[in-house]
């Protein structure tokens, strides 16, 4: 486990970025935190690290998943509809598993007990500041010097 301070926006976005460099694909980078703390920024830096028009980035909250194109396919989740394990299922979550792509969602709270047991989860809390945030990073060993 680890933990990084975040002082703004574009710190996040680019210890997101550090993390989406060195993804291979296959992975599942799994979001918690509250409204507001900043998943869908660090879902920009993940997307920038894969080389992905971070223009196109914006929580999938009504269409539940968006999928974008880069030298790695990234699926991005929104699970906060989330409530039983039909609803997962009609998401096609279990399908993406299969595919090459980074799946990163937000709201993991909601999914927990089905995520793979090697995935990357991180959790964003607000800090002492306003835009300060508290990211703990769990399962992704691999990763360490990502966020140096």
């Amino acid at each position: 486990m680890q933990k990084v301070t975040s002082f703004s926006p574009n710190e996040t976005e680019n210890f997101a970025r550090l993390l989406g460099e060195k993804l291979k694909g296959k992975e599942v980078v799994a979001l918690f935190g509250e409204l507001g703390m900043g998943k869908t920024t660090f879902v920009r830096g993940l997307a920038r690290g894969l080389c992905i028009d971070v223009n196109e980035i914006s929580s999938p909250t009504f269409s539940l998943v968006h999928e974008h194109s880069g030298k790695i396919p990234l699926y991005h989740f929104d699970m906060y509809r989330i409530e039983t394990y039909y609803d997962l299922c009609s998401t096609g979550f279990f399908d993406f598993l299969e595919l090459k792509g980074v799946l990163c969602t937000e709201w993991s709270e909601n999914i927990e007990n089905v995520l793979p047991k090697d995935t990357i989860r991180i959790t964003i809390e607000r800090g002492k500041s306003e835009h300060e945030r508290i990211l703990t990073i769990v399962g992704d060993e691999y990763y360490e010097n990502s966020w140096s």
